[in-house]
């Protein structure tokens, strides 16, 4: 399949290249020669963004193969509450909502006019996308009664190169999470807007945490699964690599800009939390270190939030970062606590 892309590209490129050329050359200097690894690089970047574009339109039909039998399956196109990004503030269309893609998920069992608890399911990764391996979870929560939104928030993939390069981590994709939700609400007649809550794991759990945080009045109850928590802290123990995404992300470093860093870092809001949260985390994570959940346990502690929080550090569970999200009869066992958790505020079946 990359294959069929590859030739276009190559034509692209060679093209804009000869255009460089000839208009230095009018201006009466030499062009500089091409460097062959940054066109490398972007054809690269081109195929696996086209790649992924196809890989999201089969993973479309496929959620619907997985659920149809229990659920309703949409797939809706909203806009933000968060304006798109542009490089030039005064161009046409600067200012204007970003528009994503958000799943929906609805209880085919729910009679025509009950009422039902919502949850906003935040999808894992930074270029990422609410794709078929999380099916079981989704399968287990329609079971249990519950109508479910998964934005494609700034930054997912499958929507083109385009829209990944939208990211704003810890910024207005959280705005993007918390307009699928209000969009839910006014938009899914099934949906109680009293019991809303919100879920996640590993980014997905931190997106959670800064939407509590910042709109604690709109979630009754969420559940941050090995939640990304400190990204100060974070950045000390990840390798340079890792630290230069997120100063491309970000502006700039960590060293840098540390209180940026601290302001996107879920821990330094712990005094804020007025939302009942579940946090789960796993002394052997392979991703997110227990070190960074603890500090936002530690803080939550701190900011005398205990009547408010629950969590559990599990001991060297299997499976590492992905414990209680894999097949296994204790990632079940897992993930029915936190549906306990969920239910005592949502109440599905009610």
């Amino acid at each position: 399949m990359l294959k069929t892309f590859q030739a276009p590209l190559t034509l692209a490129v060679s093209l804009l290249c000869l255009a460089v050329s000839l208009v230095a050359q009018g201006r009466g200097g030499t062009a500089a020669p091409p460097d062959p690894a940054a066109i490398a690089r972007q054809q690269q970047a081109s195929q696996l963004a086209a790649f992924q574009e196809v890989q999201k339109t089969a993973d479309d039909v496929l959620w619907r193969l997985e659920l149809s039998d229990i659920a309703e399956v949409d797939k809706v196109w909203i806009p933000s509450d968060a304006p798109i990004r542009m490089a030039n503030p005064t161009a046409q269309g600067a200012g204007n909502p970003l528009l994503f893609h958000a799943y929906t998920f609805i209880p085919k069992k729910l009679a025509p006019e009950q009422k039902a608890p919502l949850l906003v399911y935040v999808h894992e990764g930074i270029h990422s996308s609410m794709d078929t391996s999380q099916a079981h979870i989704v399968r287990e929560l329609v079971g249990l009664g519950y109508v479910i939104v998964a934005p494609e928030y700034r930054g997912s993939t499958g929507y083109g190169a385009g829209f990944e390069n939208q990211i704003d981590y810890g910024g207005a994709e959280v705005v993007d999470v918390h307009s699928a939700r209000d969009w839910a609400v006014a938009n899914l007649a099934h949906v109680d807007p009293a019991r809303v809550g919100i879920i996640g794991w590993s980014h997905g759990g931190y997106q959670t945490l800064l939407n509590i945080f910042k709109y604690p009045k709109d979630y009754a109850v969420a559940y941050a699964g090995v939640p990304v928590s400190d990204l100060v802290m974070r950045m000390g123990y990840k390798s340079q690599g890792y630290r230069d995404i997120y100063s491309g992300f970000l502006g700039k470093s960590a060293d840098q800009d540390p209180m940026e860093y601290r302001r996107r870092s879920p821990y330094f809001h712990a005094a804020e939390l007025q939302t009942p949260l579940l946090i789960h985390t796993n002394t052997n994570d392979e991703d997110v270190n227990v070190m960074e959940v603890e500090h936002l346990i530690d803080a939550l502690k701190a900011a005398g939030k205990q009547s408010l929080f629950q969590y559990k550090i599990y001991q060297n569970a299997p499976g590492g970062h992905y414990f209680n999200r894999i097949d296994t009869a204790f990632a079940r066992a897992s993930r029915a606590e936190a549906y306990k958790f969920l239910d005592g505020y949502l109440h599905p079946g009610h």
